[in-house]
């Protein structure tokens, strides 16, 4: 098995490289769909951020009110260190309980947008992190989620700087211009993923 790190600033395209490199056969396993199963209605983990937070993060319906916890947590290094230390462990527990089933051969790519932030790096064979300028971040924020840009500014303020990412990474796939581009490189890269699996093999 050859365990991918796969991560990228918001905004960089790195769920557009998760569904290409899925589409070639890796194994992916997306920690913020993950994130977002460990506290749907009636698990602990919606329980113990209510816990912390308050009944304000919830909807009328009893789901979790993304956009209000976002609101506390990216304005708050603190609530939001200690939103990770609800969700991080059981994330990772789901993560690996998914790993294991995907056999010895598989190639696995763990979609893990906070990978440099979390110190991530040595539980992966190969770290790959997509990565775009500011602006071209800032832009698909803005122009294609309809996010307002201040928001758009405080999410990207909030996770690893640009530098740090590329320092981290294996691999690294530039995304700041066209879709053939990116198609391409993503092609190079899984090339790249089979030779190192098969030399690990």
């Amino acid at each position: 098995m050859l365990r991918v790190g796969l991560t990228g600033g918001i905004g960089a395209g790195k769920s557009e490289v998760a569904r290409l490199l899925a589409s070639y056969g890796a194994v992916l396993i997306d920690a913020d769909r993950i994130a977002r199963e460990v506290v749907e209605p009636g698990t602990p983990g919606l329980d113990a951020v209510v816990a912390e937070f308050g009944t304000g993060v919830l909807t009328a319906e009893g789901t979790l009110d993304r956009p209000a916890l976002g609101r506390i947590v990216f304005a708050d290094q603190a609530r939001r260190e200690a939103l990770n230390a609800i969700v991080h462990p059981l994330v990772r527990e789901r993560s690996a309980a998914l790993e294991r089933a995907a056999g010895d051969g598989a190639i696995v790519v763990q979609d893990v947008p906070l990978l440099v932030e979390g110190g991530m790096m040595s539980h992966f064979d190969v770290v790959v992190v997509v990565d775009a300028s500011p602006g071209t971040q800032l832009d698909r924020l803005v122009r294609l989620r309809g996010m307002a840009e201040e928001d758009a500014r405080g999410r990207m303020a909030a996770q690893a700087t640009r530098e740090q990412r590329r320092a981290a990474a294996d691999v690294v796939i530039d995304n700041d211009g066209p879709r053939e581009a990116l198609q391409a490189r993503v092609r190079e890269v899984w090339h790249d993923l089979e030779r190192r699996a098969a030399e690990a093999a």
